[in-house]
């Protein structure tokens, strides 16, 4: 490891042209003295002005510590691994393309670990920024899928079912060695079929390790959510890659892991039809089909005959 270097975030973009120069600028403006991080932005075969973004803004910002390489390989798995294996630092933090970290962001980080030497990982808050405003239809149980994530009001170790979300993750490099990195089965966004669950594969195998994972809601970035492209299309595609996800993770684990998982997913079909009737009771009609939209989308995404 380069003395220094106290940590290294990994941002890995995919055609977000007109947010990643935010990202970039909201971790030049940190609190910590620049020498003791690196920012390692992996692009992702994007078809937008990414690239001349990207490079225009590292030009400019000769004092930071900043590298810009390609992955080939569609998928953020992929991208994050490719990051990860050029990082210097002993911690690796994983933002994404279209999200701002406050000032103090890294700081508290690194306060973190040192204050936690137990913390094998840590998650923090992730704020939705809906542009123009958050959509009506919008509920607690829906924005999770556009990033909405605030698990707990106070530092606190995650329950064994629960984890971090990708765009707002940081483990120690050593760890992320010995699992060997993301799980490529589960790659992400690979042209117009999602296969998710990627963080949940993650830090579940971490865990089998014996690691405890942390939350801290100081811990927070800001997320962009276009309310523009919340299409019925695009939920479908995030809920499916859900379920697509938890069909390849449980199927390695067996069959009857998988079969229980779908008659997981029935229950919470079950569940949301309730839950969507409540908001019809409380007077909030365009949230009743959203919530359980999500958990017909998520089923069909498992029973998916495409995926192995």
């Amino acid at each position: 490891m380069i003395k220094g270097i106290k940590i290294s975030v990994v941002i890995c973009t995919y055609n977000r042209a007109a947010y990643i120069q935010e990202a970039m600028d909201s971790l030049y403006h940190q609190t910590i003295d620049k020498q003791h991080y690196e920012i390692i932005v992996v692009n992702n075969n994007s078809t937008d002005n990414t690239v001349q973004v990207c490079n225009e803004w590292i030009a400019t910002h000769s004092d930071a510590q900043i590298a810009f390489y390609n992955e080939a390989k569609q998928g953020a798995s992929f991208a994050r691994n490719t990051g990860a294996a050029l990082a210097k630092g002993n911690l690796l933090c994983f933002m994404d393309d279209d999200a701002m970290a406050g000032p103090d962001y890294l700081e508290r980080i690194i306060l973190f670990f040192e204050e936690h030497p137990d913390a094998g990982g840590l998650g923090g808050r992730i704020i939705p920024r809906y542009i123009p405003e958050e959509p009506k239809w919008m509920s607690y149980y829906v924005s999770s899928m556009v990033g909405n994530f605030d698990y707990s009001p106070s530092v606190t170790v995650f329950s064994p079912n629960k984890y971090p979300l990708e765009s707002n993750m940081i483990i120690r490099k050593i760890d992320f060695d010995a699992i060997n990195g993301f799980n490529v089965d589960l790659p992400g966004v690979v042209g117009t079929l999602r296969i998710g669950g990627e963080g949940k594969d993650f830090f579940f195998r971490l865990k089998a390790l014996g690691r405890v994972i942390y939350y801290d809601p100081a811990i927070a970035v800001q997320h962009v959510v276009e309310t523009a492209k919340l299409t019925k299309e695009y939920m479908y595609r995030v809920a499916s890659g859900m379920g697509r996800g938890e069909k390849v993770r449980t199927l390695k684990v067996s069959k009857t892991a998988y079969l229980k998982k779908i008659v997981e997913y029935l229950i919470k079909l079950g569940a949301s039809v309730v839950l969507g009737f409540k908001y019809l009771l409380q007077g909030k009609p365009a949230q009743f089909w959203p919530i359980i939209q999500f958990r017909i989308d998520t089923l069909k995404g498992l029973l998916d005959k495409n995926v192995y």
